[in-house]
């Protein structure tokens, strides 16, 4: 079994190669294309040392970024080819690929970056982190409760634009000697700024609920996907009533460990084209795109699991209702949102028409949701959170002048390289 078991292993790690030589060459004829990175012309720079698997973190940002560049040029530093040649594909920023720590210099020489920005926590961010004279700043790709966006990493970085005032108390009670006040800066999420993209229906006097459960876990402390326990009985029973539109968004991964979710969910895809097919005015629709935005902003009311589309759908300020793991073995965070959020038990899946009835028309819910909506996101009026974004980059800047200019008068050199690297860092 233990042959057996390496020589897959060896498959794997060819394919894994070759796939990557492919990506490789793919980028670098498609950037031969292309005209070359005008010098000393980007101001801002995102690092992204992921492949195409994790594409969703770069991609919420692509518009945000797009009105700051109107301002201070913002170019991609991508580290693997699958990722670059994903943004290459896109409608992403310009993209340098920098796929080792020479490359990665001989294009920073050529530029004038004061600002670098990081949408996650990737080990090779600290071969960015060499160079001095310019801010590195974390902006992460979500909020939520979960452990990650508590990680002591956060030192690491000059500074953290964070959402609001949930995540400076979820920082405050895990990380040490570290100074909330002057190295996070509340933004709100820009992304609920720009939520975008072409209903899949004509609009009428449906209800609409989005539904977007996560996948099973792969452990029993992960345990938050609804599909089996709460989804076919409550997709049932909205497509029975025929004044309600659902948007089914499963988690990709779906019942990659769990046989009998995967079955549930295509049993709920299925009766999602069955209804649409007995009333084609129905307009139920089953969302597999990469595309993350109208979903938010066209749902009256949303139904998830606990997953980043809790957070998601708070920003956009919506009715929703959050699923109780049916594990009791499933770890559910006591602080934030989640000690007083609308739960769905699996009990009450059923009942899911009175309960959404319920949370659009409670006066009490309505309330109870402004209030975690401006804790975890602060104002949430259209063009507000890209307004402090902006805000922040330029405080940034500004910032960056005064130390420019604090460096000329020290009589230092105008120069920002790091010195040779380690032989160990140009390697791939």
């Amino acid at each position: 079994m233990a042959v057996v078991r390496d020589g897959k292993k060896a498959i794997a790690l060819l394919r894994k190669a070759l796939a990557s030589r492919t990506a490789v060459r793919e980028v670098r004829q498609t950037i031969a294309q292309r005209p070359p990175h005008p010098e000393h012309h980007y101001k801002v720079a995102v690092y992204f040392a992921d492949g195409a698997v994790n594409m969703y973190q770069m991609r919420q940002w692509y518009k945000p970024l797009a009105g700051l560049a109107a301002q201070w040029p913002v170019v991609v530093l991508s580290r693997v080819a699958t990722g670059a040649r994903a943004l290459l594909a896109e409608d992403a920023p310009p993209v340098a690929f920098v796929p080792t720590v020479r490359d990665l210099e001989r294009f920073i020489a050529k530029q004038d970056i004061r600002v670098v920005l990081y949408v996650n926590q990737n080990t090779r961010n600290f071969q960015m982190f060499r160079y001095g004279r310019r801010w590195h700043v974390f902006i992460n790709h979500g909020e939520s409760d979960k452990m990650y966006m508590t990680t002591n990493q956060f030192k690491a970085y000059d500074y953290a634009l964070i959402a609001g005032d949930a995540a400076r108390e979820r920082l405050s009670r895990v990380l040490w000697d570290y100074d909330l006040g002057s190295r996070t800066i509340e933004i709100g999420r820009p992304q609920a700024d720009h939520y975008s993209g072409t209903l899949p229906y004509t609009p009428d006097e449906r209800t609409v609920v989005l539904y977007a459960p996560t996948w099973e876990g792969d452990r029993p402390s992960a345990h938050y996907g609804s599909i089996r326990t709460h989804g076919e009985s409550l997709v049932s029973a909205l497509l029975a009533t025929g004044r309600h539109r659902v948007i089914y968004r499963p988690h990709p991964r779906s019942g990659v460990v769990d046989p009998e979710y995967g079955a549930a969910n295509r049993r709920i895809i299925d009766a999602l084209a069955a209804a649409n097919a007995a009333d084609p005015s129905a307009g139920h629709f089953f969302d597999d795109g990469p595309e993350l935005g109208w979903q938010l902003s066209a749902s009256d009311v949303a139904i998830v699991d606990i997953s980043a589309m809790v957070y998601d759908r708070l920003a956009a300020d919506r009715p929703l209702m959050i699923t109780r793991p049916h594990d009791e073995r499933a770890l559910v965070d006591t602080h934030g949102y989640l000690s007083a959020c609308e739960w769905l038990d699996a009990s009450a899946a059923p009942d899911i028409v009175a309960e959404t009835d319920r949370v659009l028309n409670d006066p009490d819910a309505v309330a109870r949701l402004e209030q975690w909506v401006r804790h975890y996101f602060g104002d949430t009026a259209p063009g507000s959170a890209t307004q402090r974004f902006h805000a922040a980059i330029a405080e940034l800047m500004r910032k960056w002048d005064d130390w420019h200019e604090r460096s000329l008068a020290g009589g230092e050199a105008d120069d920002d390289e790091a010195g040779e690297a380690d032989e160990a860092d140009l390697d791939d």
